[in-house]
């Protein structure tokens, strides 16, 4: 725990608390008899703590943006994928506690379990070291490191922009469909393909549904642009 402490750049009073937001329910339930908790209730402690500390941010860096505008980035900043950009730079993965079957089922890459302990991460330190500590972990590893080109691009919802461009002509149909699928369960990429009137109009890869289709109205969106 020593070396994850010195990327936190924090040292714990209570290491127990580390500990426990390290601990997958996997992990807990193979050792019911040692009566451990799994990282779960931190992690619906820390979305709270990150959220808070992230409107607080919103709030001071941006005074003439109007509510609508400052949900939609906090959204973006504390969105799953950041959460994961974060694990991996804090390399997460190597100090999780898993379960037999979730450790030989790539869950030390899997997205949703690294988002979910980087949020445990945040509310162990927050109950270690109270408000100041924890905002200045999120400050250092989230708010500060992100660019703002990043998250104008993650808010963006592609999708509602095609449609708003093409519905300005009568008749005109979009429909999305998946294309296909690769890689393991914990790191599969999607394909998906945006029609108009049935016709492909553009393409895009994610590492889910929802991200291939943004992607898809993205490549659209520049080659309406062109024409």
């Amino acid at each position: 725990m020593q070396g994850l402490e010195r990327k936190l750049n924090y040292a714990f009073r209570n290491p127990a608390l580390l500990s426990e937001a390290l601990s997958h329910s996997s992990y807990a339930n193979e050792h019911r008899a040692a009566h451990l908790n799994s990282n779960e209730r931190l992690e619906f402690l820390g979305d709270s703590v990150l959220g808070f500390v992230t409107a607080e941010f919103l709030f001071a860096q941006h005074p003439d943006l109007p509510e609508g505008d400052l949900t939609r980035i906090r959204a973006a900043l504390v969105c799953e994928q950041s959460l994961y950009e974060v694990a991996r730079k804090l390399e997460l993965g190597r100090y999780l506690k898993l379960g037999r079957g979730e450790e030989a089922g790539g869950g030390r890459e899997r997205t949703s379990i690294l988002a979910d302990a980087t949020e445990a991460v945040f509310a162990a330190v927050y109950l270690d070291g109270g408000i100041t500590a924890a905002s200045a972990l999120i400050h250092r590893c989230l708010l500060e490191a992100e660019k703002e080109e990043a998250v104008e691009e993650r808010r963006r919802d592609y999708k509602t922009a095609l449609q708003e461009l093409v519905q300005r002509q009568a008749d005109q149909v979009l429909t999305y469909r998946m294309a296909g699928e690769q890689g393991p369960d914990h790191a599969k990429t999607f394909a998906a393909e945006v029609l108009l009137n049935g016709a492909p109009l553009g393409s895009g890869l994610g590492h889910s549904k929802k991200e291939a289709e943004q992607a898809a109205a993205k490549t659209a969106l520049e080659q309406l642009s062109e024409e």
